[in-house]
């Protein structure tokens, strides 16, 4: 449970750059910032935390070793300039390469989403109409080439959009069972163990 009082005290008044969210550093309330607004949302469940951990293995095998996997960290969409009420997500997995790991930690800076080959979000109760409108379509102005959309109401399945220059993320519908895809790389999760 959070306490109020470690909440910055401007909460709902302050609208916040990518700047000034990331200078509040490590915090205790799980958190992202949505058009300069600080959005405090509850802890994942087991079910969601367990999904993404196995997903997260499976990707991370299959990855050449110029690439990287990260789970829950955010990441700047760039969507305004810099003095401008911003806008940071924190995906459930992102894939980025490497060099662009390093060239972010020696700026100082988060990562951003024009560095980013994959995003992943999970669906969770309260979190559907956001996964599958509101970060469908931030993700794909901020240009991230791949979103996928876990869903783990049974059965498990994946909705794996890809960016088009003339229609935005485009999908073939659902998977389940056993994805396999090309974009952005070969990769093949088994949906099906994601929650043994």
């Amino acid at each position: 449970m959070t306490a109020m009082e470690d909440l910055p005290a401007d909460l709902g008044i302050h609208l916040y750059t990518v700047g000034d969210y990331a200078a509040l550093g490590e915090t205790e309330y799980w958190s992202e910032l949505q058009e300069g607004k600080i959005v405090v949302s509850p802890s994942p469940t087991y079910n969601h935390g367990q999904a993404v951990s196995e997903l997260f293995v499976q990707v991370r095998a299959q990855l050449p070793s110029n690439l990287i996997a990260f789970m829950d960290l955010d990441l700047d969409l760039a969507l305004v300039p810099e003095d401008q009420p911003g806008t940071v997500r924190r995906p459930d997995l992102f894939v980025v390469d490497r060099a662009d790991v390093k060239r972010a930690n020696a700026e100082g800076r988060l990562l951003r989403a024009s560095e980013v080959l994959l995003v992943v979000e999970t669906v969770s109760p309260g979190s559907r109409r956001t996964d599958y409108r509101i970060k469908r379509d931030e993700y794909a102005d901020a240009g991230i080439p791949n979103y996928w959309i876990l869903d783990l109401d049974e059965p498990i399945s994946l909705l794996a959009c890809h960016l088009t220059k003339e229609f935005g993320y485009v999908d073939n519908g659902e998977a389940t069972g056993t994805f396999t895809t090309a974009e952005p790389l070969p990769l093949t999760i088994d949906l099906t163990t994601l929650l043994d």
